[in-house]
This record gives structure tokens, C-alpha cells and sequence, in this order.
């Protein structure tokens, strides 16, 4: 299997939503019994995956940004970030950012290469795999 900027953006939405998983871990309250960005972070790396649309990183790539300006506007990501609210909340914030991060760059890369093929390309049929 080659590594490519679709699997990138794949592995940043998991380790984003894995962060997200930290953070509830280690005690920070969500809105619901379950973090929703984690779900959606998860959902967006299975359509991601298994869309066969040459635009389909485009969606990890939105999800990325989502995420990263969502912690940049938040009173508490900040502070999460640098440890106020303990190490643990720290790491899963890092591990977050990171995730969402890769996921917004290679997704805009993935975005960009699927556009530039050619439309006959073998990889651009659906099912094939990438």
C-alpha cells in the first residue's frame, strides 16, 4: 500500500478524534455523553477512506480546519494546551491539534494532486483503491 496525502488525512482525523478521547479521559466536560467532534472527526475519516469522489480530502481538510480554528476561539484551548488544566489535558489538546492539523494539511494536498489527474487516471474510478 503506498502512503499517500488521502491516508495522511485519514490518520489525522483518527489522532484528532483520539485526542478528543484524551481530553474526555482525563475529566474535560463536553455538551453531551459523548465528545460530537470525536464522532465527527471519526465519520469524517471513514468518508474520507471509502468516498471514491477525487474531492472527498476536501471534507478532511474542512474537518481539520474546524477543529483548529474551533480550540484558537475557545477561552479554555489555550490553556488546555500549556497545562493549566494538568498534563493530561495538555497531552490529549497535543494530540489533538496534531491530528487536526495533518488532516487540514494533507487533505489540501490530497485535494490538490486528485485534482491535477487526469480524468482517465485508473485511481480516479470508484473502487479503486488509493
Amino acid at each position: 500500500m503506498t502512503v499517500t496525502a488521502r491516508t495522511f488525512t485519514i490518520a489525522g482525523l483518527v489522532v484528532g478524534a483520539a485526542g478528543i478521547g484524551v481530553l474526555w479521559a482525563a475529566g474535560v466536560e463536553f455538551p453531551v455523553a459523548v465528545p460530537p467532534g470525536m464522532i465527527i472527526l471519526l465519520a469524517g475519516a471513514l468518508f474520507v477512506a471509502f468516498a471514491p469522489w477525487r474531492w472527498s480530502p476536501a471534507v478532511g481538510a474542512l474537518l481539520g480546519l474546524f477543529v483548529a480554528v474551533g480550540f484558537a476561539i475557545s477561552p479554555t484551548g489555550v490553556d488546555n494546551l500549556l497545562g493549566r488544566h494538568g498534563a493530561d489535558v495538555a497531552t490529549g489538546q497535543l494530540i489533538q491539534l496534531i491530528g487536526v492539523l495533518t488532516a487540514l494539511v494533507a487533505g489540501a494536498l490530497a485535494t490538490n494532486a486528485a485534482r491535477r489527474m487526469p480524468q482517465n487516471h485508473p485511481s480516479r474510478r470508484p473502487g479503486v483503491a488509493r
